[in-house]
């Protein structure tokens, strides 16, 4: 038990699937991928039911592996979407660390529109900017230095048909020689044993590696933490905050381009991109009062620091200096901030919160909240909404002072 034949390994040896490597190429094999097609839809509350079954005629190891990588494509279907997820395979840190498959698409669009045709991915994890980048027409030597990830990723294109674009290379990044290459992707690993890394020189390989290798390179992109402070933003690079659906799922630095030292905010799917230089960056907007309509700018313009260029937009200025809301006496349409029309302006006071809902037959409530310590769910709770009616309230300061905001989101392209 714990060990298969493996029709790769001379007669007469077996492979132990106790070894990660091992148990990852015996999935591959005719019995591991009829075990894969088996357990595909079998639910987290069926798992052990359907263990216990398949270990009567399978290696207990195999069907464990097997099972915990159909987890993993449920996981990943959020990410790759569920054909592909369905198709390629992951390891843990795969899925948390893979790029999202829609930024990693924008960001291969990108390079081949710099008329990039090959590509070094250095740290390419499982595969999921190469992948990308292959289907945007480009030849990527993707390098990572664990063997169970290198595997993984060339399994991953295999499975997609992309195995003539992509080289994998087991390897440290640092010892590769990219000069061959039109451009250098460089993605660190921002995750160790206990979680996260907010040091950037921890990041593996460290952050001044990874900004040289850029810097050598003719063309570079190296993806960072959103949250990097923007004194460590090399003057060489531009950078690009990217969020989608809303949400800001990673930045990157590019060296090379036409546009260094500058910012820019990409809002996915669309693509709207909101873009600057350091140069012209406007000066904070002045603070006012709250006007009949209150814009939510996107993460990644907030990241960008590009708040200012959308209160220009909308002819508007800020609620508190320290706050990101804008609010304008007119509507104006902006991908890059989401519009509310305001009804009420009350200081933070819940049974007068309560009352005022209750009185408007609000049982449908959204709570957003920027510069208050109050957590929506609890002041959920405390107002207990009832009723056909949906609001929106903000929980933020207004000129330094608890404020809450009382409106609803205005539809784009509608007339106020």
């Amino acid at each position: 038990m714990g060990q298969v034949n493996d029709p790769n390994t001379p007669s007469g040896h077996e492979t132990d699937l106790g070894d990660p490597l091992a148990a990852f190429a015996a999935l591959r094999t005719d019995e591991g991928l009829a075990l894969l097609d088996e357990v595909r839809d079998v639910e987290p509350a069926q798992e052990l039911a359907a263990a216990t079954r398949l270990r009567r005629t399978h290696p207990a190891l195999l069907v464990s592996a097997a099972i915990a990588q159909a987890r993993l494509r449920r996981r990943a279907a959020a990410k790759f979407g569920a054909e592909d997820a369905a198709r390629m395979f992951f390891t843990p840190n795969g899925v948390e660390q893979s790029t999202r498959a829609s930024v990693a698409a924008h960001r291969a669009t990108s390079f081949r529109d710099l008329g990039v045709r090959s590509l070094a991915d250095l740290c390419c994890g499982i595969g999921g900017d190469a992948i990308a980048l292959a289907r945007a027409g480009i030849s990527v030597l993707a390098v990572d230095r664990d063997p169970l990830t290198c595997a993984v990723a060339r399994a991953n294109a295999d499975a997609l048909g992309l195995a003539d674009l992509i080289e994998v290379r087991e390897a440290d990044v640092t010892e590769v020689d990219t000069s061959a290459y039109d451009a250098v992707f460089v993605d660190p690993a921002r995750r160790g044993g206990r979680g996260r890394i907010f040091d950037p020189e921890a990041y593996s390989p460290p952050l001044s590696w990874a900004i040289g290798a850029a810097l050598e390179a003719t063309l570079a992109a190296l993806k960072i933490a959103p949250g990097i402070p923007h004194e460590a933003i090399p003057a060489e690079a531009g950078a690009e905050w990217i969020s989608d659906g809303g949400d800001v799922k990673e930045a990157v630095l590019w060296f090379g381009t036409d546009t260094p030292a500058s910012h820019r905010a990409t809002l996915l799917p669309g693509g709207a991109s909101l873009w600057t230089s350091l140069a012209a960056m406007l000066p904070d907007p002045e603070v006012r009062p709250v006007g009949r309509y209150l814009y939510e700018p996107d993460g990644a313009v907030i990241r960008a620091h590009l708040v200012a260029e959308v209160a220009a937009r909308v002819g508007g200025g800020l609620i508190d200096e320290t706050i990101a809301y804008v609010t304008s006496d007119a509507r104006h349409d902006t991908p890059y901030a989401t519009a509310y029309e305001i009804t009420d302006q009350l200081p933070f006071n819940v049974k007068k919160l309560k009352a005022l809902l209750r009185e408007r037959g609000v049982g449908i409530l959204t709570v957003k909240k920027r510069g208050s310590a109050v957590e929506p769910e609890e002041l959920r709770r405390k107002v207990k909404p009832q009723g056909k009616n949906a609001a929106t309230v903000f929980l933020t300061r207004v000129a330094g002072a608890p404020t809450m905001l009382i409106g609803h989101p205005v539809t784009r392209g509608t007339q106020p």
